[in-house]
């Protein structure tokens, strides 16, 4: 079974930094896009960024210039690395990922979701 792990968030000051990584286990051929989304309270789920297998990104407007994504395709893992940090940055952040199963299948995972809460 796939299973997208993410680690980090938590809670930081406006103008402070954090970083999310997560990492794809179970038994599958090969990742293709890897990214990371946001919901925040009374909101919908939203991009903030994405990387495909090659190192092509992709940013949402409000983050660009402060959030970088890097992924490490031998580990399956996938970092987000936030700076500058806004209280509209505070959300539930989720990796996604598009994973080739071994049946030859194109399939989406989700991460289980990790807490980011910006004060100001």
């Amino acid at each position: 079974q796939v299973q997208l792990v993410e680690s980090g968030g938590g809670l930081v000051q406006a103008g402070g930094s954090l970083s999310l990584s997560c990492a794809a286990s179970g038994i599958f051929l090969s990742i293709n896009t890897m990214g990371w989304y946001r919901q925040a309270p009374g909101k919908q789920r939203e991009l903030v960024a994405t990387v495909k297998t090659l190192g092509t990104t992709n940013f949402a407007d409000s983050v660009k210039g402060r959030f970088t994504i890097s992924r490490d395709n031998a580990k399956n893992t996938v970092l987000l690395k936030m700076n500058d940090l806004k209280p509209e940055d505070t959300a539930v952040y989720y990796c996604n990922a598009d994973i080739w199963g071994v049946n030859k299948t194109l399939y989406n995972y989700w991460g289980q979701g990790t807490q980011v809460t910006v004060s100001s």
